[in-house]
């Protein structure tokens, strides 16, 4: 989750099958949360509700939106949308989009989950926005991360890009997790593909950065982080036999 390093991706392997070995494990990350996805137990809490910012991870919160309006009817994944001025104005992370592009939803949902792209996260928040802007859609992801007991969450964009007041804990990232896995298991496969190529378009750029899929650990989500303000995070999980660990 935030600022996770090595010890913690192995330790999340060692959970699978060493639960006694939790109660000595120390982490040096800021904060962090790890759940038995299965029987809810709590194996580790570190500032779990301090509001940090959450980088990239915050993508999650915009892809559930999305998940919701597809469920609803929406948003349809064959529907194309319009490449915007201001998503091509993000840098960072990208799909590599053009605005004279017009973009399938499930194209753009890959783009977000293999490529992390903040441009591709964008398009779909205005989409969705009441009033066609990203910023109208990150208020629409804080009124509904509060109905969904994300109480320390607030969001200024979309992607997370940093900007003063956009922050997430551990904790509310855990319970996101824990919804995407639950209550989208048609969507939820996506999180474990490892490559995604749009349109032939950098080809050296379509690798999934989630650390934990190459681990042969049972790992198959969700989400990557990292700029200079928050470090790295991820928000992973990885299920063998009948255990899930968020």
């Amino acid at each position: 989750m935030k600022r996770l390093i090595n010890p913690l991706w192995a330790f999340l392997a060692l959970l699978l099958f060493a639960l006694p070995a939790m109660a000595q494990f120390e982490t040096r990350a800021k904060a962090a949360y790890v759940l038995d996805y299965t029987t809810g137990t709590v194996l580790l809490s570190k500032d779990a509700d301090l509001p940090l910012p959450p980088a990239s991870m915050s993508k999650l919160m915009t892809l559930n939106m999305v998940f919701e309006a597809l469920q609803d009817g929406r948003l349809q994944l064959d529907d194309r949308l319009p490449v915007s001025e201001h998503a091509m104005s993000y840098k960072g992370s990208t799909m590599f989009l053009n605005t004279s592009d017009r973009v399938r939803v499930e194209d753009l949902i890959r783009g977000v989950i293999v490529l992390s792209g903040n441009d591709a996260t964008t398009v779909l928040a205005e989409a969705l926005s009441p009033d066609g802007t990203e910023a109208g859609f990150a208020r629409m992801m804080t009124e509904r991360a509060k109905e969904l007991g994300m109480t320390n969450s607030h969001f200024t964009n979309s992607n997370g890009w940093p900007q003063a007041g956009h922050r997430m804990s551990v904790h509310d990232l855990a319970i996101l997790a824990e919804r995407l896995i639950r209550e989208f298991p048609t969507f939820y496969p996506l999180f474990s593909e490892t490559e995604f190529l749009f349109d032939g378009r950098a080809p050296q750029n379509k690798s999934n950065r989630n650390p934990l899929l190459k681990l042969n650990i049972g790992a198959d989500g969700l989400k990557t982080g990292h700029t200079q303000e928050a470090g790295y995070g991820l928000v992973g999980s990885a299920k063998q036999g009948d255990r899930r660990i968020v």
